[in-house]
């Protein structure tokens, strides 16, 4: 299906966004309940003030100085803090450390973590539902990592009404571009290759 404009498409995301029969990561983490869950509807959505200015940009701070995969801090600083449109260039996860991070794991289809360059947060875990391959090809096939709505820790990311992807800090994560098959996070590499929270 083409779409003749960002209007129409996000027309029909919002008629796809009835329930899909998926069970978001941190639910199997036991964070709710799935009868909660099944009521939800998915994205959850955020008001705009989330991404109001702060002490950086839309966040209170810098992303971190020691990302994972050996992203570059500046563009993500830029990406994640102050912008609220653009992305990193398709496919510059690739260019990254993260394929030989995932092609050197002792178990490739593990699921990884994924989290928030500023807080450290988790907000995706993938693959969920499918192997580590089909997330890599999706990823391939769109320029960026792809997540779906089983993917995602719903405590901390939301969505806006025009398909932007946020942190519940203000992060900007990348946009929702539903297909076929339901939700379809894009998220700059940049925006979720946090360390962990400690």
């Amino acid at each position: 299906m083409k779409f003749p404009c960002i209007t129409s498409l996000l027309a029909f995301a919002s008629l796809n966004r009835s329930s899909l029969g998926f069970v978001p990561h941190s639910l199997s983490r036991g964070l709710y309940s799935t009868s909660a869950m099944a009521s939800q509807k998915l994205p959850l959505m955020a008001p705009e003030d989330v991404m109001s200015q702060k002490k950086h940009g839309t966040s209170e701070e810098a992303v971190m100085k020691d990302l994972r995969w050996k992203c570059d801090f500046e563009t993500a600083d830029r990406i994640c803090n102050f912008n609220r449109h653009y992305a990193e260039h398709a496919g510059y996860w690739t260019s990254t450390d993260f394929l030989n991070f995932v092609k050197n794991r002792e178990d490739n289809d593990a699921p990884i973590d994924f989290y928030d360059s500023v807080t450290g947060k988790r907000l995706f875990t993938a693959p969920v539902g499918r192997t580590m391959t089909d997330f890599i090809k999706e990823s391939q096939s769109h320029g960026w990592p792809s997540f779906r709505d089983e993917e995602t820790n719903w405590d901390y990311v939301r969505c806006l009404d025009n398909g932007e992807c946020i942190s519940t800090t203000g992060t900007h994560l990348g946009h929702n571009i539903p297909d076929t098959s339901g939700n379809r996070y894009c998220i700059n590499l940049v925006s979720v290759a946090g360390q962990e929270e400690k």
